[in-house]
């Protein structure tokens, strides 16, 4: 196949050899991938990997985003979701008020439960393990995938147990997986500028790590769009591809595009589409031993996620039925969507929609 390039650059022609020969690509190799112009030539050699990897095929689950508190001891300077306790808006529902929101909005076919929240001091440890153990009574047919790795290192402080100590209490109330958040970017830099005090890169890593040990397969982001540099965004992917090498643990890679605090901020306050599709496609070429990226439509919208799916992403998330983080942010986005649009968005791009379970089982395929 002829690369489409309208100015033939050496580099370029290296890397495309390298992904063609399944070589693995430096941090050299994807930040001039994030400097260059030439966005067709990255989205066709991302495409060729994701093919060579998936096939047509275009992955989503039917799911719900549920929320226990959004009461939250930090302050990360791209939150609007978190609230202090005593604040207006701030809530946190005990175990059966989610029980009885969940009974209000699920409806049939959904396969899991997306759980993260505020890291809320003003509960103990055991409120988040009875409230797993509440819903997995409820619904043992719906898969808990649950807290993000900054919430597991709250936990552990709160608690004073171990990571370890803090997954097994969690596993045996119901948890089957974690969620990818948390990460943000895996820089020092951009942890300090961004009042990002929460688990840091190794605390971050080392959840993972743990809960990959202890048999889960587990969910990755991350969140790009502020004050972080290229350099920071491609070394933040090998921090992840370093981890996979060692565990093979991790399922999916989610590149997220960060969002203003208003949703009326003007569109030179949120990330192009250009970056967008670039993250994607740069994913997949960086994350060679990743087997899906994540094209989220909550942060990217509908249409640009049909074209992700041309340029690397082998996942389009799924049903959600209400997100809050993000909408609460700024997304201008759907805060849902069904199941038919879902598979109406992956044939419009010529690719085949599966559904899957929480692990990338196929339970169905729409030929």
């Amino acid at each position: 196949m002829t690369l489409v390039t309208t100015h033939p650059d050496r580099q370029m022609a290296e890397i495309a050899d390298k992904v063609r020969n399944g070589e693995r690509l430096s941090l050299e190799d994807g930040v001039f991938l994030y400097r260059s112009d030439d966005l067709l030539t990255i989205g066709q050699l991302a495409n060729e990997v994701n093919l060579r990897k998936n096939g047509k095929k275009v992955y989503f689950i039917e799911n719900m985003s549920l929320y226990f508190t959004n009461v939250c001891e930090e302050r990360c300077a791209f939150c609007n979701f978190r609230k202090d306790e005593g604040q207006e808006g701030a809530y946190t529902l005990s175990p059966q008020e989610m029980i009885d929101y969940v009974e209000q909005h699920i409806h049939p076919g959904v396969r899991e439960f997306h759980i993260v929240g505020g890291h809320n001091r003003n509960v103990p440890f055991e409120y988040y393990v009875e409230s797993l153990r509440a819903l997995k009574a409820k619904y043992p047919d719906v898969t808990l995938k649950a807290y993000t790795a900054a919430e597991i290192d709250f936990f552990s402080r709160h608690s004073g147990l171990t990571y370890r100590e803090v997954l097994e209490r969690l596993i045996e109330a119901g948890l089957e997986t974690l969620t990818g958040g948390g990460a943000e970017i895996l820089s020092d830099h951009y942890r300090k500028k961004m009042r990002v005090h929460k688990a840091n890169i190794e605390q971050y890593l080392e959840v993972h790590r743990t809960a990959h040990n202890l048999g889960l397969r587990t969910h990755t982001t991350m969140l790009y769009g502020s004050v972080e540099t290229l350099e920071e965004r491609v070394q933040h992917m090998i921090h992840i591809r370093d981890l996979q090498d060692e565990t093979n643990g991790f399922q999916v890679f989610i590149p997220l595009s960060l969002q203003p605090i208003s949703p009326k901020a003007s569109i030179r306050r949120r990330n192009s589409a250009y970056d967008d599709l670039k993250a994607i496609a740069i994913s997949r070429l960086m994350l060679d031993n990743i087997q899906h990226i994540k094209a989220y439509f909550i942060n990217i919208g509908t249409q640009l996620t049909q074209i992700a799916l041309t340029m690397g992403a082998s996942d389009a998330h799924g049903t959600i039925v209400k997100e809050k983080i993000s909408h609460a942010a700024g997304a201008l986005t759907p805060a849902g969507i069904t199941r038919e649009d879902l598979v109406w968005l992956i044939k419009g791009a010529g690719r085949i929609p599966v559904e899957r379970d929480t692990f990338y089982n196929e339970m169905k395929i729409y030929e």
